[in-house]
């Protein structure tokens, strides 16, 4: 069987000037990154409101296959004739390079050139880590000058940020080496992908935007617990300068010459997990259709999507596809991994509430049209595929076989043509609690209307956290709830769909700059380690030809 990459290269793409022209894109309105990649510089304009939603179940080891959906999708839709276009996420460094992978799709369902794309692309992380960065050196440099701000050096927040696994960066301490050498204070890296600047980025809806939010990005309190921000230290235009090219969104390809907008690529549980605000909007304005998605399960991605992402935008979608397969669904059930090819029918019924829970979810609390995609494998069986069918019908959602891994768009027709007619049904959006809530209350609706909880403990360092955050002002923002992605509670070992747990809210978090408050439940990782055997072992390139091997 050919590699992922393999496939890739043996396919020609076409000039991105080509690909430009069949958005109306101009070629003035672009600024090329070679033959195959392109910034996007414009303005989004009044636009289409035929947005398309992909999301998932819970996700599994296994990999459901979202991403390669969606191009599917967007392919298939283009087999039919639609001006469709893409709007997906970039690929973190680290992933790429442990092993979880890049975010490009997967077999016959690509966008390309995916070698750039899950490496450096245009430089946008890059320039989100030295924007992260350029933060924490004005920070530290300000307590060494003097320190004017009387910032409290136990309770700085602000920390630095490299696009890498590496675990030995969680906890550091800088400023050691005597005076000249800055102030010694306790710090530590996150990922790229978990900076509150990859999530500003994503939110802002242009420049002047951009510059405001970098300003309420909190970095530290003062020794009478006052905030510090980014517009305290004076370098809102200096970390915009940095980020003013990344602001832009970034234009490649399917395989098959499908439009694609990928753009921006934040965490789905301590940020909103979904590509710019800007792509999408820029997408929806050139294109007809525009298939976009969002991290992890529905429980997460879905959930700050349409409670984040829909709100600043204004935005929402007509139809929210929800991957599943059969094997996640047996694993739900309790299927052992290496059981998952066998045919299992007890299994898969004890999994399916997984599938009916993020259905619901969707009709009954956000009230969007659903269409449930099977992305199919060789070892399901028709006699399963039929149990998630008839599952899917007695929930009153349209359910379509995907195939576009082996087979591209036209195996994604089914999926396209279904999704088409859905977009003709009447469609609201519903949020699952309103921002004039407290914050407790928004907290509560989305645990016990979203996840399943019977109900919610906050400890006494969340009361505190909550009651600074009202007394900033600041507890009417719309609240991102960091929990496990494999589970709809916050326990990553209750699979199918748990009901009546108790969620417990260790602490609240506010993203002044993002405009959000993250919720921490349970323990979050913003820094990845590497496994024992990480991916970037296993690739080579070729000294004369410079072919790269081993990159999925």
């Amino acid at each position: 069987m050919r590699s992922d990459i393999e496939i890739a290269n043996s396919v020609t793409l076409q000039p991105i000037a080509q690909i430009a022209e069949k958005l109306g894109l101009k070629e003035d309105e672009l600024e090329f990154y070679g033959k195959y990649k392109a910034k996007i510089n414009k303005k989004p304009s009044p636009s289409t409101d035929n947005l398309v939603l992909v999301t998932a179940i819970n996700p599994t080891a296994f990999g459901e296959g979202k991403t390669t959906t969606s191009i599917g999708l967007a392919d298939g839709m283009a087999k039919l004739g639609k001006k469709v276009c893409l709007a997906l996420r970039e690929p973190s460094l680290g992933p790429v390079f442990g092993i979880k992978g890049g975010a490009t799709g997967g077999g016959m369902a690509q966008i390309a050139p995916m070698e750039d794309i899950n490496l450096h692309f245009t430089g946008d992380l890059h320039a989100i880590t030295t924007a992260n960065n350029l933060i924490s050196a004005i920070l530290d440099n300000h307590l060494m000058q003097g320190n004017e701000l009387n910032i409290d050096v136990d309770r700085i927040i602000w920390k630095r940020c490299m696009d890498m696994n590496d675990r030995a960066l969680r906890f550091i301490e800088v400023g050691l080496g005597g005076e000249k050498n800055g102030v010694p204070r306790k710090d530590g890296f996150n990922i790229t992908a978990a900076s509150e600047i990859m999530a500003v980025l994503c939110l802002s809806k242009d420049l002047a935007d951009l510059k405001k939010r970098i300003g309420d990005i909190i970095v530290a309190y003062d020794k009478k617990g006052d905030a510090v921000s980014c517009k305290d230290l004076g370098i809102v235009d200096a970390v915009a300068i940095v980020l003013k090219d990344a602001l832009k969104p970034n234009l490649v390809q399917t395989l098959e010459g499908t439009s694609a907008i990928v753009h921006g690529g934040p965490f789905a549980n301590i940020a909103h997990g979904c590509n710019s605000v800007i792509a999408t909007k820029l997408a929806m304005s050139v294109a007809d259709y525009v298939i976009t998605e969002a991290g992890f399960g529905a429980d997460l991605g879905a959930e700050k999507f349409l409670d984040i992402k829909c709100r600043v935008a204004d935005i929402r979608p007509k139809v929210v596809v929800l991957v599943a397969t059969v094997r996640a669904l047996k694993y739900n059930g309790g299927i052992k991994k290496e059981d998952v090819a066998k045919e299992d029918m007890e299994a898969l019924e004890k999994g399916m509430p997984n599938l009916i829970g993020h259905i619901r979810n969707l009709k009954n609390v956000y009230g969007v049209n659903v269409v449930v995609a099977v992305n199919k494998f060789i070892t399901d069986s028709e006699k399963e595929i039929k149990a998630i069918e008839d599952a899917c019908a007695k929930e009153g959602a349209t359910c379509a076989l995907c195939e576009c891994w082996a087979k591209g768009g036209e195996g994604s027709v089914e999926l396209a043509s279904a999704v088409l007619e859905a977009m003709e049904k009447p469609c609201t959006l519903n949020f699952a609690y309103s921002l004039d809530e407290s914050v407790e209350d928004k907290i509560n609706a989305v645990a016990k209307k979203v996840y399943g909880a019977g109900e919610v403990v906050f400890t006494d360092k969340a009361k505190e956290s909550i009651a600074a955050i009202r007394k900033l002002g600041k507890d009417k923002l719309p609240v991102c709830i960091a929990k496990t992605q494999y589970s709809f509670s916050d326990d990553m070992t209750k699979l199918g769909r748990p009901t009546g747990f108790t969620m417990t809210v260790r602490d609240v978090e506010l993203r002044g700059g993002a405009g959000f408050l993250v919720v921490v439940c349970g323990n979050i990782m913003l820094m990845p380690g590497l496994s024992k055997r990480p991916s970037a072992l296993g690739m080579t390139i070729d000294d004369e030809t410079q072919e790269i091997k081993g990159l999925f």
